[in-house]
């Protein structure tokens, strides 16, 4: 840290993001991507024609993907906030519903993103344990009168609490923002998007990063009351108003037009996720029960951290963060039926060799 840091900052921990190591050709199972590429009609919206258009700025209030989100999600225009990718949202959500006087509670094993914008902003956060089988307990997040914020499913256990729950969460916290950050919904979760109808204090995030196949274009948004979506837009309009490029403004509508085509990826995701479950499971790991698009496995032969570094020696990249209650857990995302038979395959050589230490 330089002299010129504001002392504010001294003791803020940046989040980590997944390794992205250049140094060889990895079975890449560690950042939640999608196996399987933009569909063609997102492809061909990257034209030579519209990136000789860079030159220009991109519309700022993205009001045709805006009608096109509305459109599928049942909603209004102005229910809909666009961002640069989901982090953006949370990032706002934390400036505009937290201060000295207002706080936010979220589980303690969650988004490693929580309690970083938590402590940018000095927020005041209770970080809640999980249950003993991982789950949230929703009952501790009823009244308690801070900015709530759930990943539904949770990151990286893969759980998921049900809508009665998190209406529950939103009835005995009206005068505080609920927000409920569905990145991972579409692998086999129940949305609560419709309750944005129900109740003002709920606020719904998602991202193009995970079943759209877009990780790289950096695009999320928001699905809430019409003025909570306002109170983003002064946000955003006090930082940067330009936060989405042209590109990905247009690939972002024709995702939303060949939606058939992500939602059928999702399902094959989910079909893979539950074989990679059994296998595991018949390989003596320990395998939360997920509805997202990866799994939280422990090996009961081996720690965390070794089998990590093994499978990293062996080119399959899983995510570890080797701390507290989760120091054994591995968190793996799904990838294609072909790169999963080849982690099954190196994790068996890898109980084997150190069954034979």
């Amino acid at each position: 840290m330089s002299r010129f840091m504001s002392p504010c900052f001294t003791g803020l921990e940046a989040y980590t993001p997944g390794e992205q190591p250049q140094d060889q050709q990895y079975v890449k199972l560690n950042t939640n991507e999608s196996p399987y590429p933009p569909s063609p009609a997102v492809v061909a919206a990257i034209s030579a024609e519209e990136v000789s258009r860079l030159n220009l700025y991109p519309d700022p209030t993205g009001r045709v993907l805006k009608e096109k989100l509305a459109a599928l999600y049942g909603v209004k225009a102005e229910n809909i906030f666009l961002s640069n990718g989901s982090d953006d949202i949370l990032n706002f959500a934390f400036m505009a519903f937290c201060d000295s006087e207002r706080g936010a509670a979220f589980p303690e094993i969650s988004y490693g993103f929580y309690p970083v914008y938590a402590d940018l902003y000095h927020v005041d956060c209770v970080k809640i344990p999980l249950k003993e089988d991982f789950g949230v307990d929703y009952r501790d997040y009823c009244n308690i009168d801070r900015m709530v914020v759930i990943a539904n499913p949770n990151a990286p256990t893969g759980m998921e609490i049900s809508l009665a729950e998190i209406e529950e969460i939103l009835k005995t916290n009206p005068n505080r923002i609920v927000l409920i950050d569905e990145a991972y919904i579409d692998f086999g979760g129940t949305s609560c998007v419709d309750l944005i109808r129900k109740y003002d204090n709920l606020l719904v995030v998602q991202t193009y990063s995970k079943s759209r196949s877009m990780a790289g274009a950096r695009l999320g948004f928001a699905i809430a009351d019409a003025g909570i979506i306002a109170d983003l837009e002064k946000i955003k309009y006090s930082t940067n108003p330009y936060n989405i490029n042209r590109l990905t403004l247009l690939a972002g509508e024709a995702a939303v037009e060949s939606n058939t085509y992500y939602m059928e990826n999702a399902r094959k995701i989910a079909k893979t996720r539950e074989n990679a479950t059994e296998r595991l499971r018949q390989m003596g790991f320990t395998v939360l029960d997920s509805k997202a698009n990866f799994i939280f496995a422990k090996s009961n032969a081996v720690s965390g951290r070794v089998l990590y570094e093994e499978l990293k020696k062996k080119g399959v990249l899983v995510r570890f963060w080797g701390k507290g209650k989760i120091e054994d857990f591995l968190r793996i995302t799904i990838g294609t039926p072909e790169q999963m038979e080849i982690l099954f395959a190196k994790a068996a050589e890898i109980l084997q060799e150190q069954k034979g230490d």
